[in-house]
Order: C-alpha cells, then sequence, then structure tokens
C-alpha cells in the first residue's frame, strides 16, 4: 500500500496516477500520425475520423460526471478498476474495427475508462495532499503526462510504419491490462468510509451545486478549460496542417509534436521549482504562475494567429505553438490545484466539474474544426482565435477575482499526505 511519507513511495505513486491521468492524451496522441491512413483504409472523410476525437472528448466529460460522485459514495478503488476494464474492451474493439462507424463505437467505450482514469487520479491527489504539496505532485503528473505526450507520437509513427494504424489499438489494450493489473495489486483504497458522502441524484445534485457556487472555483477551472481548449485545437488540426499543408511526413510530425510535449515537461518542472520560492520579498503562488502561464499562453496564441494570417514561415509557427503547448503544464497544475483545494470532502465530485468543463468545451473545439474540415493553417486560426480570446477573458477574471486565502487549509510539507492509510488524518509537525 502506498503511504506517501517518503520520496520514493511519492515517486511510485506518481508514476501510477501519471500514467492514470495520461491516459486521454496518449490515447489521441498515439494515432495522430495514422489519421491520413485511417481515413484511406476505412473509406471515410477526415472530418469523421477528427469526429472520433470529438466523441472520445465527450464521453470524456460525460463518464467523469458519473465517476467522480460515484466515488465520493462508494470510494475510489472499485470505480476506478471498472474504467479500466472499460478501456481495454474499448481497445480491443478499435483494434477489429471493420468500419469507421464501429471505431467510432469503440472509442465511446475507450473513452468511459479513459474518464474513470483520469478524474479518479485527480480525487486520489486530493484524498493524499494539501496546498503547495498537491500543486508540486499535480506538476508531477504533469511530468509523466509529459512523457506520455513525447512518447505517444513517436510509437505510434513506428506502429504504424512497422505494422499499420491497428496495432497502435493492440498497444493501448496492453497498456490498459498492466495498469489494470498494478492498480488491483498496489493501489489501496484513499477514501475511507466515514468520510464518503451519501449517494443519490439530490445529494448528487446538490454537491454540484455548492461546488458550481464556489466563484473561485468556476474561476480556475475555465482559466484551464480555456487553455486545454487552445491546446486541442492544435491537436486536432495538426495532423492534417503539418503533414498536408506543410508536407512533414509522418514521422517528422511525431518528432514536432514530441518537441512541443518537451516544452509542456519543462514549463510544468520550472513551476515546481519556482513555488514557494522567494521573490521580491514575497513567496512565489499558485495564483501569479498561473496568471503569468496565461499571459505568456495568450501572447503565444497571437503569434500563431499572426503567422498563419500573415504566411509567414514554418519555424514562426512552430516556435509559437510551442509556447503555447509548454504552458499547458503550469496552467493546468496550478488551476487544478487552486479549484480543488477547498473541496476536499467531495474530491470525486469537484474534479469530475474540473474534467467535464475542460472535455466539453475542448470538444466544442474540435467540433468545430471537424465541420470545418480543418486541413489548413487557414482554419487553425480562427479556432485559435477563439480560444486565445477566451484565455484572455479567464485572465482577465483571474486578475479582477481576489481568492478568499482565510478560508484555505494551511499549505503542509511536502512530503506530508493529507490523511494516511484509509483516510486517517497525519499528524503534523
Amino acid at each position: 500500500m502506498f503511504i506517501t511519507r517518503t520520496r520514493g513511495e511519492r515517486l511510485k505513486l506518481a508514476l501510477v496516477l501519471g500514467a492514470l491521468s495520461a491516459f486521454p492524451a496518449l490515447t489521441i496522441d498515439l494515432y495522430l500520425p495514422g489519421m491520413p491512413r485511417m481515413t484511406e483504409d476505412l473509406g471515410t472523410s477526415p472530418g469523421f475520423l477528427q469526429f472520433t476525437v470529438t466523441l472520445f472528448v465527450i464521453g470524456l466529460a460525460l463518464g467523469q460526471l458519473v465517476v467522480g460522485p460515484m466515488s465520493d459514495a462508494s470510494g475510489r478503488r472499485g470505480p476506478l478498476l471498472l474504467g479500466l476494464a472499460c478501456y481495454v474492451i474499448g481497445s480491443l474493439c478499435c483494434l477489429v474495427a471493420p468500419t469507421a462507424a464501429a471505431l467510432l463505437m469503440g472509442r465511446i467505450v475507450q473513452s468511459v475508462g479513459a474518464a474513470a482514469a483520469t478524474v479518479l487520479s485527480r480525487a486520489i491527489v486530493r484524498d493524499r495532499f494539501e496546498g503547495l504539496a498537491m500543486t508540486r505532485f499535480l506538476a508531477t503528473l504533469m511530468l509523466v503526462n509529459g512523457v506520455a505526450t513525447v512518447a505517444g507520437p513517436l510509437i505510434g509513427a513506428q506502429l504504424i510504419d512497422i505494422a499499420g494504424w491497428r496495432s497502435v489499438f493492440a498497444f493501448l489494450a496492453g497498456v490498459g491490462t498492466v495498469l489494470l493489473i498494478v492498480v488491483l495489486a498496489c493501489v489501496p483504497e484513499t477514501l475511507a468510509p466515514h468520510l464518503r458522502r451519501a449517494s443519490g441524484a439530490g445529494a448528487v445534485v446538490r454537491s454540484f451545486a455548492r461546488i458550481c457556487a464556489d466563484r473561485d472555483f468556476v474561476r480556475f477551472v475555465l482559466a484551464g478549460a480555456f487553455m486545454f481548449a487552445s491546446m486541442f485545437a492544435y491537436i486536432t488540426a495538426s495532423s492534417f496542417v503539418l503533414q498536408e499543408s506543410y508536407g512533414l511526413t509522418p514521422t517528422l510530425y511525431s518528432v514536432v509534436f514530441a518537441t512541443n510535449a518537451v516544452g509542456i515537461v519543462l514549463a510544468g518542472q520550472t513551476n515546481s521549482f519556482l513555488l514557494g520560492r522567494k521573490a521580491m520579498g514575497r513567496a512565489v503562488g499558485e495564483t501569479a504562475l498561473l496568471r503569468t502561464s496565461l499571459v505568456v499562453a495568450v501572447t503565444a496564441g497571437i503569434g500563431v494567429l499572426v503567422t498563419t494570417e500573415a504566411h509567414l514561415p514554418l519555424g514562426v509557427l512552430l516556435v509559437s505553438l510551442f509556447v503555447v503547448v509548454a504552458m499547458l503544464g503550469p496552467v493546468l497544475a496550478n488551476a487544478t490545484s487552486l479549484a480543488l483545494a477547498p473541496h476536499a470532502a467531495s474530491a470525486g465530485t469537484a474534479a469530475s466539474l474540473l474534467g467535464v468543463l475542460q472535455y466539453v468545451v475542448a470538444g466544442v473545439t474540435a467540433s468545430t474544426m471537424s465541420a470545418t474540415a480543418g486541413r489548413s493553417a487557414a482554419t487553425l486560426a480562427p479556432a485559435m482565435g477563439i480560444t486565445v480570446a477566451a484565455t484572455a477573458a479567464a485572465a482577465l477574471m483571474l486578475a479582477l477575482g481576489r481568492r478568499q486565502h482565510a478560508s484555505r487549509p494551511q499549505p503542509v510539507a511536502d512530503d506530508a499526505p493529507a490523511h494516511g492509510v484509509l483516510g486517517r488524518p497525519v499528524p503534523q509537525t
């Protein structure tokens, strides 16, 4: 069982939860290099194939709405194991899908499993950590996510070149099976029975309403959601834009995608390093780093717009995209920590709302790209423009909003979990 008192134990927990939280990114990124080839093999349009990304995201959103409150009532472990089993089944369905419609159905089943993995990884973190320790741990999860994002397109490109695009789903089924075994053998229940909330539709609705009434929660979640949507505009269109409009090969595209993902790792770890450090006599906090990251992202997003509209060289576009993608790391780590901090008693419900808003906004972005057959830089620009404007609005909301620090729990030591085994408090020294 994990008792995150030592660095080694915390690292072990981070690897498992990081892998779980990386499911959505891995499931999307791994087959991006093969989308043009899949379009030909399945006899469908690029717009329909991009719709498989959209529907996967919608499934993630709806799945989290169910799994999050369920875990607050029944615990984290059972729903997590069930979700992983669904993910494996969905991956196998995609592996043998004879048509684009069958592939779409497999993606829906996959999305339910990925929803459980991503929302419960966040809820488990909230069960275990408080304050700056939680933000630093979330930054570690982003590091694992970044590694998965870097490796995903590279692995996907090689699998597609060697064994075809179906091998991607065989690989995902294998990853899901391994994690199912690891969770079954190593991850304990983190929500004690006496901390569980009442089940039932009425209780769930009241819990959702209480969390939505927290204006700070809404601000932080929207900041992360609009930033995530900017990333999704890039994810949805980049395979076609960079390969067809700019002539990159699948392997070269994978290298570019992986390089951008390295930015997530670097920016996320820089964010973790800066947390709590003294700057001009004051400690650097999550809110300040979140605002700064959003401003940098907006600036780079404007660079993407200018590049595509003015038909500047590919290098300028790639630099701008790199910065936008990199800011996803610190924005999500800080926004998630700040949003979940006051909601320890309903971490699953809060994490599900956070995930739903992120993926709904991203899904709308992906749908827009699919509807316009986003295969050129000219269609990438409007989507980026909308999400950049929304991100700027989120940054403004954070600047105008006042966080009620007095009601927030005091930070604990980096290695100290918020709860010990089965949720019992750990004495603070």
